[in-house]
């Protein structure tokens, strides 16, 4: 099997440093190249074409919300981005959430923590820190675009077992745990969450949750 492929992108040199000796600890990781900043991302992307992108929110020239718009406007088949950060509850990080990001990591995260995120955020079948991310929406979701949600997901029709499992993806459960609570296959559950991405137009479970919750469809808590 294919290593999961990383790039590190941090202003920090002892950062990136850090990272790159937890994650090339693993056999199936392997760090690919490494950038101070933002504005350094799409090149460099187009160049190594990694699964993921580490990502710090916050850098001088280019910040991590803007660039990973860049990278999701630009690059014909994105990577994933998880994006690195001090602080939890932070706008910045809602913002990373809200322009595309797959998930976010927090700097003082434990090795195997850094492990599971990338692990889990390349492999896109459970939501990365689901009650962080209800949190955040909690706090910053109300007026961030919810009238465009509502009328996303109003759009969308969902039908009855699509509006559960988006419910539960919300809840932070993975493909396996929802198919075990519905008593479902795993296959049929991929197809389900399959049609909740397209009628929403999102790219991956974490934008359709986010969606969800700017648009009142679940409420946070």
């Amino acid at each position: 099997m294919s290593p999961i492929t990383v790039l590190l992108v941090d202003d920090e040199p002892l950062v990136r440093a850090g990272l790159r000796a937890v994650l090339e600890a693993q056999p199936d990781i392997e760090v690919v190249g490494e950038a101070a900043d933002g504005a350094a991302v799409i090149p460099l992307v187009r160049q190594l074409k990694p699964s993921v992108v580490a990502m710090d929110v916050r850098m001088p020239l280019l910040d991590g919300i803007e660039a990973t718009r860049a990278v999701l406007r630009t690059v014909p088949e994105p990577p994933k981005i998880l994006v690195v950060t001090t602080f939890e509850n932070d706008e910045y990080v809602y913002e990373a959430l809200r322009a595309g990001a797959d998930g976010f990591l927090l700097k003082r995260a434990r090795p195997a923590e850094i492990v599971h995120a990338v692990r889990l955020v390349a492999e896109g079948e459970s939501l990365l820190f689901p009650a962080s991310v209800r949190q955040l929406a909690a706090e910053y979701a109300d007026g961030a675009g919810g009238g465009a949600a509502r009328s996303v997901m109003e759009r969308a029709s969902l039908t009855g077992r699509e509006a559960e499992v988006l419910r539960l993806m919300a809840r932070g459960l993975s493909n396996a745990e929802i198919a075990a609570r519905l008593v479902v296959g795993a296959e049929t559950v991929k197809s389900h969450v399959s049609a909740v991405l397209a009628k929403l137009g999102a790219r991956d479970r974490t934008q359709a949750v986010i969606a969800a919750y700017e648009s009142g469809f679940v409420r946070p808590g």
